[in-house]
């Protein structure tokens, strides 16, 4: 395999080797071209027929290894009869069993070098020029500099038709055009002629480059973008995901004609309390009228309607009850925004409120740990004391993933302000050296959560819950885990004041006639 697919790099230095077969092949192209048969040669040649003139043409296939990712084929055809070129690439492995997400902040000019491999089916998308690729079909191999300038020379080609007949297009494209002109260093002539007469009076600066980030969505798992140094880098982080029933049928793992519709019906709340409801059983089975109150079942998912808070259309937020072992019965919710793409993820308790706070300590030595199931509820602490990370009760909302996962979701929060720092950074007077001094301690203190969320270093990880509504799983459940240290403490008054447990009256509320009487303020 590696003499079949070797890495790029030497291809790359074979290929400076045999300039004598480029010239070659060049000049071959011009006369009566033949494919060359020398073996020393870094690419295959085949004849191909073209599709715009329908003349045969020459594909040139480079086998070849992005280090750090997998194997991918670079194909480039050129036709001599209508000189029509087309550069693309198409993975060598086989589909991930998840979907990738990978992120990078683009902050200097040297990550403008970074390759990317974008595949037929990834999404791309930056986020601070508020655009987004959609999947071409079409595979790439370039930079993050080659992506820009290739969405420049696109967003360009038509402006000065555009200028003419459609004004406002062309303000708003243009707009984009001057803000990625800005990332890659461009300035227009009349800029450059006057900054050669100004040179002259006064010292030329040049303005710092804006920070973007280049975000990857590859529901394939076949895309990827370079990281500097080593997967510690602080700008670059991976994210999987598992693909929905959707994406698998658009990436035709899934044949739609075996893929069963599961029925749900939407339900408000006075429905469920009233027990006139329809539900889904989650296994395809048909709805069932339920006329009299029952229990809610592990099997059924709930739909509630109602706006989408980032669009305000109409979209359906799903309900479902799950049981933990060893723990309680939790409600997950879940809204996905087909609209906008907004997303949402809740998890709720299940059960009454606990009468002590619950405080988990877990010391974590190796990736195994990172896959233990967590609970963190909306009202839960989270905090590493080796990289002084305090999370306070509340931050993330409630949360039902890995550990793995949370960590992932922390390092994702945080290095979008990591992005804001370094946008304050670029619009300051100069640069601010108490600036500069916060983000390479920032900088470190990233590099640091990267290595606790891949295990590369022990650390403790701590979750205090005030409410008891946390949960992190037990490797050796039911016997004690040697790792895991649960302590249940009581609340102090300042903790149920900020709960609202000090308002709450639980016993003696109704009056005589079952009619329910005002709730004296303070009244336990």
């Amino acid at each position: 395999m590696a003499q079949l697919f070797p890495n790029i790099g030497s291809v790359a230095e074979k290929t400076h080797n045999i300039t004598d077969h480029v010239e070659q092949s060049d000049q071959q192209i011009n006369g009566d071209h033949t494919p060359s048969q020398d073996a020393e040669k870094a690419v295959e040649e085949i004849e191909s027929l073209c599709m715009r003139c329908h003349e045969q043409g020459y594909t040139r296939l480079l086998l070849t290894s992005i280090p750090f990712f997998r194997e991918i084929i670079v194909m480039s055809f050129r036709c001599e009869h209508c000189d029509w070129r087309n550069n693309e690439i198409q993975s060598a492995g086989t589909i991930r069993p998840e979907g990738t997400v990978y992120t990078a902040r683009i902050l200097d000019t040297s990550d403008l070098d970074r390759q990317i491999v974008r595949s037929g089916t990834c999404e791309v998308a930056i986020p601070e020029l508020e655009l987004t690729l959609p999947a071409t079909n079409r595979g790439q191999l370039t930079t993050v500099e080659g992506l820009l300038r290739d969405i420049m020379n696109d967003l360009s080609m038509d402006q000065p038709v555009r200028r003419i007949q459609d004004p406002q297009g062309y303000g708003k494209i243009q707009t984009l055009v001057d803000k990625m002109k800005e990332v890659l260093g461009d300035e227009d002539e009349d800029e450059d002629e006057l900054k050669k007469d100004e040179s002259s009076t006064s010292k030329d600066r040049s303005p710092p480059m804006p920070a973007i980030t280049i975000r990857l969505d590859d529901p394939a798992g076949n895309s990827f973008i370079e990281f500097l140094g080593s997967m510690s880098d602080p700008k670059w982080n991976l994210r999987t995901y598992q693909r929905t029933l959707q994406q698998n049928v658009d990436l035709g793992l899934i044949n739609p004609d075996d893929v069963g519709v599961k029925q749900v019906s939407s339900v408000t709340v006075d429905d469920v309390s009233k027990g006139n409801v329809s539900v889904a059983d989650g296994k395809g089975h048909e709805d069932r009228d339920v006329t009299e109150p029952a229990p809610v079942t592990n099997d059924e998912v709930f739909v509630f309607p109602g706006p989408c808070s980032s669009c305000g259309h109409n979209i359906d937020t799903l309900m479902k009850k799950v049981n933990i072992p060893y723990f309680k019965d939790i409600l997950i919710m879940s809204t996905n925004c087909e609209h906008c793409g907004y997303r949402d993820n809740e998890v709720k308790s299940g059960s009454a409120i606990s009468e002590k706070g619950k405080r988990i300590t877990l010391k974590v030595e190796d990736r195994e740990d990172l896959s233990r199931d967590i609970l963190k509820s909306e009202t839960a602490g989270l905090t590493i004391p080796e990289i002084e990370l305090v999370l306070a009760h509340g931050t993330l909302g409630g949360r039902f993933t890995t550990l793995e996962g949370i960590l992932n979701q922390v390092y994702e929060e945080l290095s979008e302000k990591m992005l804001s720092v370094a946008a304050t950074s670029v619009s300051g007077d100069g640069g601010d050296s108490r600036t500069s001094e916060e983000r390479v301690k920032f900088e470190k203190f990233l590099s640091d959560l990267k290595a606790v969320k891949s295990a590369s270093r022990p650390f403790t990880l701590i979750l205090d819950d005030p409410l008891a509504n946390s949960y992190l799983q037990n490797l050796y459940a039911p016997d004690p885990d040697p790792n895991m240290k649960v302590e249940m403490y009581e609340r102090t008054w300042e903790q149920n004041e900020e709960l609202g447990l000090n308002d709450i009256k639980v016993e003696g509320y109704e009056s005589g006639d079952g009619k329910t009487e005002p709730t004296p303020v303070g009244d336990i």
